[in-house]
């Protein structure tokens, strides 16, 4: 096994042993480890605190960037909806993972699986009700704001 994957693999135990879920992420480039990260919802009470979040987090803000482009994330479990979305948005090329979304279904933790499912329905369809108010007539508008930059 792969020395990166090893070493998710192990904070992700240590994570279970500190009564953390079984989660760990290695985020590295040109060969070494630049971010780590476990689950810490325990800690922080707070949903986005996923082991490849935080890696991401502590990259960019080691690195000074938002944008992590020719970088490897290692975790021990398939990233779920949210953490792949933050790794395309940051730009990462690649994500090596250990145990499948199904995997951690069989563990008690299905919720990745549930919104991967929820993603592939139409708008109308999801569990989560979304509703598009649109800018009323006269309004500042952000986005030709953010368009019409110099």
């Amino acid at each position: 096994m792969d020395k990166f994957m090893e070493r998710a693999i192990e904070l992700a135990a240590e994570n279970v042993r500190d009564g953390g879920q079984p989660f760990g992420a290695v985020l590295m480039k040109n060969g070494y480890i630049v971010a780590e990260g476990v689950n810490e919802l325990h800690k922080r009470f707070d949903v986005s605190a996923h082991a490849e979040m935080l890696a991401v987090r502590r990259a960019q803000k080691k690195m000074h960037t938002h944008v992590l482009p020719g970088y490897t994330m290692y975790a021990s479990g398939e990233p779920c909806p949210m953490c792949l979305t933050a790794m395309q948005f940051a730009g990462i090329d690649k994500v090596y993972y250990c145990t499948s979304v199904e995997d951690a279904v069989e563990a008690g933790l299905g919720k990745s699986k549930e919104i991967y499912g929820d993603l592939k329905k139409p708008k109308e369809e999801r569990s989560i009700k979304m509703v598009n108010l649109p800018l009323h007539e006269g309004k500042e508008n952000p986005m030709k704001l953010w368009s019409g930059r110099s």
